[in-house]
């Protein structure tokens, strides 16, 4: 993701919060959240620090609105994917692909997932990436759930326990990613990641 351009003209208070985030968001696929100071933020929005912070009034703050973002549009795209066939099944498919496809057009968001996980003790930060990765099970449950009612996956399948392993399995794809120092390829490993679930979750009388 790259760091979009600066509007010209006089952004209103809302607007030129929003792009607070996108900028913060396009830093992030580059840095480590924990590197990014308000001066970074600053430089790469043309601002001053002050000003900035005339916008937030503290880099918490800052977080916090680009966390609720990512809550925003990622839950949008996932309960839009659930929704867009009356196939449990299919609608994991969709939620798997548009979960992949998210992190794709914004790479910054899991390291600052990751980077709010890892830290001792709570915070408003870690509560709201808490209500995301929550909000995103319930999806994938619920589905699993009328997936089980339809006998389309197996009579003994626990939902809770699935939805950490699919989730899981995102995850795991990102580390890998991450790892390797690219997301390019994330897209087709992701394909195989998921035809390997649904194999393992699938009722063999449903085949």
């Amino acid at each position: 993701m790259s760091i979009p351009e600066r509007p010209k003209s006089r952004l209103s208070a809302a607007a030129r919060q929003a792009d607070i985030v996108q900028i913060l968001l396009a830093l992030t696929a580059q840095h480590s959240p924990a590197d990014i100071t308000t001066m970074d933020i600053a430089k790469a929005i043309g601002l001053t620090q002050g000003a900035v912070f005339r916008h937030f009034p503290t880099k918490e703050a800052i977080w916090l609105a680009v966390l609720g973002w990512v809550q925003q549009s990622l839950l949008g795209n996932i309960a839009n994917a659930a929704q867009s066939t009356p196939d449990p099944l299919k609608a994991l498919r969709a939620v798997f692909r548009a979960h992949v496809q998210f992190i794709e057009a914004y790479p910054g968001v899991p390291r600052i997932i990751f980077n709010e996980l890892q830290k001792p003790g709570d915070s408003p930060l870690k509560q709201r990436v808490r209500i995301i990765l929550q909000s995103h099970k319930k999806t994938v449950m619920d589905l699993l759930q009328q997936a089980k009612q339809q006998g389309q996956v197996a009579a003994g399948l626990r939902p809770d326990c699935a939805s950490t392993l699919f989730l899981g399995a995102i995850q795991g794809l990102v580390m890998q990613s991450m790892a390797s120092g690219s997301l390019a390829d994330m897209g087709k490993l992701a394909e195989g990641v998921l035809e390997a679930f649904l194999t393992g979750v699938e009722s063999r009388e449903s085949k």
